[in-house]
């Protein structure tokens, strides 16, 4: 089920952190929304009469995320009209838990609270907490949240090179011997002396003979035939590469004020409103970055 996490922050850059920070963490910047109308200044007061464009807009983004529920949605407005609004559209509650928490940790301001000194007339001291609808969480203002850096190393292909093939056609001279035959007549006589016969006799007239002479000449033709095949293979190979960087994270020294004259600074990490760990994931008992509805 969608879900819709909002988070008010009290400087643009904070919810800009906020925003690059989901982003670079699987959330889609598609499903972020950021509405920058906070003054980068300390100290801001409140005013019924301010910004009245800002408040019809902000006013109907939470009146429509409400509902019939005027009361939070005007708390809501009166408190967003002065910051900027981060707004993450979650897939399911898992997301949105994460998503709260990710904007509590960059600093989203507690709802409540900012709503409380608006209504006594106090100044915006730029208090940063987690705030649910609905609900307050009063130990964040004694807290330090740890964070810490991940490396994520993944894979992409790149073209390192290749092997291209082309065929061309050249020509060279080649020669072969073929024995021909020729044939050549030519006029033979014989001397005869004895009586002429009757067949000689019958022969004597004009007579005409003929030889016809032959010769062999060379005939060339061509054929062509497949001598072998050129073909492109790939061989793939893998091998392990080490991947090295660095990461930061929050450590926390606790130091004792019992007496301040003596005061004992311990390098070990202290647990704030709940459990925190070393690893960088804190739970503060109310763990509430925005609120999601």
């Amino acid at each position: 089920m969608a879900q819709t996490v909002v988070g008010i922050f009290d400087y643009t850059s904070e919810a800009q952190e906020a925003v690059n920070y989901l982003v670079n963490n699987g959330y889609s910047r598609s499903d972020i929304d950021l509405s920058s109308r906070a003054s980068e200044t300390e100290g801001s007061s409140f005013n019924d009469d301010e910004d009245d464009d800002n408040d019809s807009s902000v006013g109907g983004f939470f009146s429509s995320l409400f509902g019939s529920n005027d009361d939070e949605a005007d708390k809501y407005t009166k408190v967003g009209r002065k910051g900027s609004i981060v707004t993450v559209h979650a897939n399911g509650n898992h997301q949105a838990e994460e998503a709260a928490r990710i904007l509590d940790n960059f600093g989203a301001i507690d709802v409540d609270e900012r709503a409380e000194q608006y209504r006594g007339g106090k100044a915006a001291t730029g208090f940063t907490g987690a705030a649910t609808t609905g609900t307050t969480n009063n130990n964040d203002a004694d807290s330090i949240k740890i964070i810490e850096e991940r490396m994520n190393v993944g894979k992409r292909e790149v073209e390192t090179g290749g092997v291209r093939l082309r065929s061309r056609i050249v020509e060279q001279a080649v020669q072969e011997d073929v024995r021909l035959r020729s044939e050549r007549v030519h006029v033979a006589r014989t001397n005869v002396n004895r009586p002429a016969t009757e067949a000689d006799l019958a022969n004597f007239k004009g007579t005409t003979v003929e030889m016809t002479e032959h010769a062999e000449v060379p005939v060339v033709g061509k054929e062509a035939f497949v001598t072998g095949e050129v073909s492109l293979e790939k061989e793939v190979q893998e091998n392990n590469e080490t991947v090295q960087g660095t990461v930061r994270k929050t450590e926390v020294d606790t130091e004792n004020l019992t007496n301040r004259d003596n005061a004992i600074t311990s390098p070990n990490n202290t647990n704030t409103g709940g459990s925190t760990s070393t690893g960088g994931s804190t739970s503060t008992g109310n763990d509430q970055g925005g609120f999601y509805k």
